[in-house]
């Protein structure tokens, strides 16, 4: 594991995390959310898909075990090596690159990408600017991505946030009405016991990020209420946590 004083704090996060993040309540419906994927895509078996932030590799895995070549790219090399062994257990062989998804470049070019659960879109390093980190990550997508392929995309939701959070919460910098950054803190076990880290996650309304992703070279098809274990396609909701997006590259 690497010196947590010179990785990004969701890094630091994660790979402490990443043992214990199958129990979280939200991963617990991922052969629907599979199901969901592949209807939303319609791809032929064995078409190349890039999953953005793949995490323990739970679209990954499973999308890997439905017939098509994956790979999956995570900042997180403790979630990797957790999606390694549940690609091992499933008997598939998908693809598993450690990187920042803000830098990622491919040799290649997949017929569909996702970028769901918060998998590095809206996860904000402390010292990386909110616009331009996920900026960046839009465009590494597209330009890792085919012309008229597909990009499904899950955001946390800034109105969510808007409507959850108090003036006392933006007066303590907890909550940059501005950005829609919110800063939190979180535990995490080590050998050593608990210790705890400071992480800045933001959200989107929908019409920025519909902006956000036009300037980076999408044509936005839909936006739907997205929140993980009850993907649907519906409005969204005000109080949810996510939102989805579906967008085609245009260039």
């Amino acid at each position: 594991m690497n010196n947590p004083e010179n990785q990004n704090l969701w890094e630091v996060f994660f790979d402490h995390h990443a043992p214990k993040y199958e129990a979280e309540v939200f991963t617990k419906n991922t052969a629907a959310e599979i199901d969901f994927l592949i209807a939303e895509l319609d791809l032929p078996i064995g078409s190349a898909i890039l999953d953005v932030g793949c995490g323990t590799g739970r679209h990954t895995v499973g999308l890997a075990k439905r017939g098509y070549r994956m790979t999956g790219i995570d900042l997180s090399s403790g979630m990797l090596a957790q999606a390694r062994k549940a690609a091992d257990e499933a008997g598939v062989s998908p693809t598993l690159v450690h990187a920042d998804a803000t830098g990622m470049t491919f040799d290649t070019r997949f017929d569909a990408a996702i970028c769901l659960c918060e998998g590095a879109f809206g996860l904000i390093g402390q010292n990386e600017d909110p616009l331009q980190h996920d900026l960046d990550i839009l465009k590494r997508i597209h330009a890792a991505l085919r012309p008229g392929a597909k990009f499904i995309l899950g955001a946390l939701s800034g109105t969510e946030k808007i409507r959850r959070c108090k003036n006392d919460d933006v007066r303590s910098g907890r909550f940059d009405p501005l950005t829609l950054v919110e800063v939190f803190t979180m535990e995490y076990d080590t050998p050593e016991g608990k210790k705890s880290v400071q992480l800045r996650e933001r959200g989107f309304i929908a019409s920025e990020l519909a902006l956000m992703l036009r300037i980076s070279g999408f044509e936005v098809q839909n936006i739907w209420g997205g929140t993980a274990g009850n993907w649907r396609h519906d409005i969204l909701d005000l109080d949810e946590m996510e939102l989805m997006v579906v967008a085609l590259k245009k260039r």
